[in-house]
Formats: structure tokens, sequence, C-alpha cells
């Protein structure tokens, strides 16, 4: 498998996944396997799958065979965990009140939602279309971008993911969503991500990050001149954290050269890291906002762009127009979820509880050569394992045996970019929970220097 195809996530089809199986998976859920098998196309990172869920509450998951993982992963769709109270109960009772509306009508619940998202969006980001999914909400910011400018062109980052269609996978750039896939969007012109870590412009060896990767998107509008929206993730699920100079020098390039700024905060908006939208950690405000997964409370899928008042220019055409646009009951679970976040003060809880973790992940790194380098934004978190720290070479079968180990120790989380740890549980996650996950990282790290491959 080529290691690129490691960038999303860990891959389902390795010789280290078919051994943890083995050694863990009984009769019924081997049974329940080979029926996905045969009924589901088969695509990398999804199926075939690792096992069998039977159930999910707060920050666990639980398997057919009644063993719970703290899920450290949840397709970063459980900012307020699993099977949320407040969310349940307010989704059984839009369903008795009103579980759908039709196309050409509204409903209160989707007016009530649209409205909190602005209160809560920075600057002027006052005007909301909703959909089911984030990819579609990437799509509509992609035409929405081209009616709002006159142009075409993109600027987006490789390693980035925006979704899983064709238009996302354009500006998206990851090899196992792009590869053999044919003529893609033109103009979509790409560049490398603000990696400090593992810099394209090599600045570690220069003596620190002098924004040389901002320099070069400030290139590209400068020489292209038509650039319709520089897309990108302000945070990458490494997770990349660059300097908050790195996103405000690109936004004023942007404004200069008449670009739209897209943000995509699909997997880390409402809470995740430390504030509400990531972009506040960078104190810029994007043209478009993106964001989805948590918003569903962890039950719907839903998806929301958000843009400034001056972007409401498209009148004319349909951005979406998606059937499920405006579910009542997709949008009384996005409420509730708001709700709790808002009431349990979360997003300062992941403030909080992503500083104790990146000083206990230092800590870590201290006595472990494995770890080449731990960052965290609240409670997005990463551990990147190497073989060498000087060379800082990725250690991708070490990677891959300490997320089994932990698997069989209750702990779920998934691999980016083929080394890196990716950590990020519910925000209703407590300190003694965090400590106990790292703690199980740590004693997996300490066993695999150890030279102990067994992952059952």
């Amino acid at each position: 498998m080529n290691d690129q195809h490691r960038s999303e996530g860990d891959i389902n089809s390795s010789p280290q996944r078919q051994a943890w199986q083995e050694q863990n998976l009984d009769a019924a859920s081997r049974a329940l396997l080979d029926a996905d098998r045969r009924y589901f196309l088969q695509q990398s990172l999804s199926t075939p799958c690792l096992n069998g869920l039977q159930h999910c509450k707060g920050i666990y998951l639980e398997d057919l065979q009644g063993r719970r993982y703290m899920d450290f992963h949840g397709n970063n769709v459980h900012q307020v965990g699993f099977a949320n109270p407040k969310v349940l109960e307010t989704i059984k009772q839009q369903l008795d009140d009103c579980s759908f509306c039709t196309r050409r009508y509204t409903h209160q619940k989707a007016v009530d939602l649209a409205r909190k998202l602005t209160e809560l969006a920075p600057g002027d980001l006052n005007k909301v279309l909703l959909c089911p999914g984030g990819t579609g909400a990437v799509g509509m910011a992609l035409k929405l971008a081209r009616v709002a400018t006159g142009r075409h062109k993109t600027i987006s980052m490789w390693d980035s993911f925006h979704g899983a269609s064709l238009d996302a996978v354009s500006v998206g750039g990851e090899d196992v969503f792009r590869k053999d896939m044919g003529p893609l969007l033109p103009g979509t012109e790409h560049v490398p991500p603000p990696d400090e870590y593992h810099c394209f412009y090599e600045c570690y060896e220069r003596g620190g990050c002098d924004l040389m990767c901002a320099k070069y998107v400030e290139y590209i509008l400068e020489k292209e001149g038509d650039i319709a929206a520089v897309l990108a993730e302000p945070v990458r699920s490494t997770p990349y954290i660059p300097k908050p100079e790195y996103w405000q020098r690109i936004r004023q390039a942007c404004d200069r050269h008449g670009a739209l700024l897209i943000f995509d905060e699909i997997p880390h908006a409402l809470g995740r890291t430390g504030k509400m939208f990531t972009c506040e950690n960078f104190d810029v405000i994007p043209d478009m906002l993106v964001i989805g997964k948590g918003l569903g409370g962890g039950v719907f899928p839903l998806a929301a762009l958000i843009v400034r008042e001056k972007l409401d220019v498209a009148g004319d055409r349909a951005l979406g127009h998606y059937t499920h646009e405006k579910n009542p009951v997709a949008c009384a679970a996005g409420l509730a979820a708001i709700e709790y976040i808002e009431e349990q003060d979360l997003a300062q809880q992941a403030f909080e509880l992503g500083r104790h973790a990146l000083e206990t992940m230092q800590a870590m790194m201290s006595r472990h050569a494995l770890i080449g380098d731990v960052r965290g934004l609240g409670l997005l978190l990463g551990i990147e394992l190497v073989k060498d720290r000087s060379t800082r070479e990725r250690a991708v079968e070490e990677a891959e045996t300490v997320m089994y180990k932990a698997l069989s120790k209750g702990l779920s989380f998934k691999l980016t970019m083929g080394s890196i740890l990716t950590l990020t549980p519910p925000l209703t996650i407590s300190r003694q929970e965090l400590d106990q996950a790292l703690a199980i990282i740590e004693s997996c790290i300490s066993e695999v220097e150890q030279g102990d491959r067994h992952v059952g």
C-alpha cells in the first residue's frame, strides 16, 4: 500500500489489522463483517470494516462482544458525546411535532438554527445555507465563489481533505481520493501545507518557520491574478497548527488580489479547538465558513455554509437545493447540540483539558525517543512517531502497532499521515478519562520501543 494512501487515516487492508481481528473477534462479529463485506462495495479506509458496534454512549463505543472503547476518533461528530440526552430528547420531540419540511417551505427550527449560527460566527458572517453533509457544503462554497468573483481558479493544499465528491477531491490534496480519477476541476492550484515539522521548504533546517509557505500562496495569487478563492482547513486534523501570522498574511493577500478566503472547519468547529470556531484562534475572519460533522449532535448528518452578508449574490440560481436542506429534525438536533456546548461551556473545557493533555504529551516525549513531536489546539491533539528524531523519518509500522495495541486496551483513535496518533475525544470527557487514555498510549509506545509487536 502506497504510504500516501495513509494521509487521511489508517488503512483497512493491513496485516496488522488482520492480526488484530484474528485475535479479538468472535464468530458473531465475524459473521456481521462477512455480511457487510457481501453487500457493501469495498473501498479504501472504510469497507471491509474493522469490527461491529452495538451501542455508543458518552465517550464510549461498545462492540458486539460487549467490550467498551474510549473513542478518540468518532469521525469528529461527537463534540457533545454519543447519545447525548439533550440531543436525543429534542430529536424525539421533533419527530412527533414535524418530521420533514418539503421544498418551497421553511420551518421554525431551520430559521432558529440559521439565526444561532450567525450570532455565533465572527464578523459579518450573517448568511447561511444548510445541507446534509460537509462535502455538499464545500461544493456550495465553490459555486458561490465563482458567482461572486466571476473567476473559477482556487488555491488549496496538498494532503488536505474537503470531501469525497469529484469537486471536493479536485480541491483536496490526498492521493487516495484523487489517484486515477481522470479529469478533475480545472484551475485547482495546490500548495504545500503549513506543516512546520515536515516543512516542504525545510524551515527547520533554516532555524525555524519563516512563513515561506504563506509567501508562496501570496506569490500564486499575484502571478495568477484571477484566483477566485483560497480554500483551506485552518488547522489540519493531523494536526498542523500554523502560526497566527500565517493566516493573517494570507487574509491580507486575498484582500489585495480580490480572492475570497474559505475556511473548511467541518471536523473542528463548535468548540474542539478551545473556541467555537477554529478561525478565532488566529484572529482571522474568512469570507466563508464551512462547518459540519458535530453540528448534527453526533446523530444526524448536517452541515452549514456561513458567509459574509455581501456574498448573498446568487438568488437567480441554485447553490445547493438539497432535499434535506431544512430538515426540522436535523435542525433541532443542531440547535440542541449548540445549546449543550454553550450550557456546559465545552469550548472552555476543551481549552483547559487540551492544555493539560499537551503538557502530559510533552512529558511523554521526554521519556520516549519514538515520539518525534507533539502538538495540540484544544482537544485536537497529535503525537507523531518517528524512527529517528534527527531525520524525522515517519515510524509508520510502529504507529500502526501502537494503534492496535491501544485498541486492545480499550482506546480507539485514528492515524493520519501514517505516523501521527490523532486524538479527538468528545468534549465531554473528564480529566481522569483523558489521563487514562494518555496512559494507555504511553504504555503501548513503551511496549513497541521494547520490541513487542503483538497487537492482540
